[in-house]
């Protein structure tokens, strides 16, 4: 008679299955690198990471929009600097018809030259990105900046684009007042082209396109250093954000990688287990009284 007892199977086979139970979860852990299998094996890790995962596409769409931000910003800058090159050029030359020692030709001559620079600043104001819009219109960004009669057609509205958490930055500039000035460059150019035209007829014509070209002149000054502004902050959250995502992503490893090293350890543990109880299970179930007699 074998002094196994059915309380002594039923003891046996429950450490034989948490053995059993502990080697698989183990095993599928090293075959797909997760520490957590499901929610339940750890509450607060699982939650942690499902915060961290909102975190990180929070910040791939942040970085997304930074990206696109400081292309935008830096063509709008670029084009900037083309048209305070074109304004200095402008006013040197009005500096010169200013000369009283100008003859007519002079200033018929002077005329040509204004007017090409009339024309590429227009050409520059009306400039536009790779999709077609607009980079001086304001918000109204499929109207050009400046049309034939000189007229405004954008506006000085802002489109805010969201690079951090509650925080936006503008994506335009508009140059409102560029027609304008636009229109007082180009009738200074007629008046020049006359071949009757006298230095002295001039003189208050050439002053007031001096005065409000300097005007123009510090508009796009300023507006170029308000984007290098822009672009210096884009740089620095986007430093910060690389940083944070790193951080993050130690994170994530941390809380949902398995340690190889570690599980091997316990893969060794419940295997021995296993092993353990089998051979103890299968040495007592042989015994009788009589072994013990």
């Amino acid at each position: 008679m074998r002094i196994a007892s059915n309380q002594y199977q039923a003891t046996m086979n429950r450490a034989l299955q948490d053995a059993n139970s502990g080697l698989a979860q183990v095993m599928q852990q090293m075959a797909t690198g997760d520490k957590l299998l499901k929610p339940s094996d750890d509450p607060i890790a699982t939650t942690r990471l499902a915060r961290l995962a909102g975190d990180d596409a929070a910040l791939n769409q942040y970085q997304s929009n930074i990206t696109a931000l400081q292309s935008r910003l830096k063509n709008s800058e670029s084009t900037l600097s083309s048209i305070q090159d074109g304004l200095h050029s402008a006013r040197d030359l009005l500096v010169w018809a200013a000369d009283g020692s100008n003859t007519p030709a002079d200033l018929n001559a002077m005329s040509g030259s204004l007017k090409s620079l009339h024309d590429s600043l227009l050409y520059l104001a009306n400039s536009t990105d790779a999709e077609g819009h607009y980079l001086f219109s304001g918000t109204a960004s499929n109207q050009p900046t400046v049309d034939p009669a000189y007229n405004f057609l954008g506006n000085t509205a802002t489109q805010q684009v969201a690079v951090a958490d509650q925080l936006t930055i503008s994506a335009n500039v508009s140059l409102p007042t560029m027609g304008g000035f636009l229109q007082q460059l180009n009738n200074l150019a007629t008046l020049l082209a006359n071949p009757a035209i006298t230095t002295a007829g001039v003189q208050g014509s050439v002053s007031a396109a001096i005065a409000g070209l300097d005007t123009m002149l510090n508009t796009v000054s300023g507006t170029i250093g308000v984007l290098g502004g822009r672009q210096n902050m884009l740089q620095t959250l986007s430093n910060t954000q690389s940083a944070v995502k790193v951080s993050d992503e130690q994170s994530e490893l941390t809380l949902g990688q398995i340690d190889y090293g570690e599980a091997s350890t316990r893969l060794n543990s419940y295997s021995i287990a296993v092993q353990a109880t089998q051979k103890a299970y299968a040495k007592v179930s042989q015994l009788t009284l009589f072994s013990v007699i």
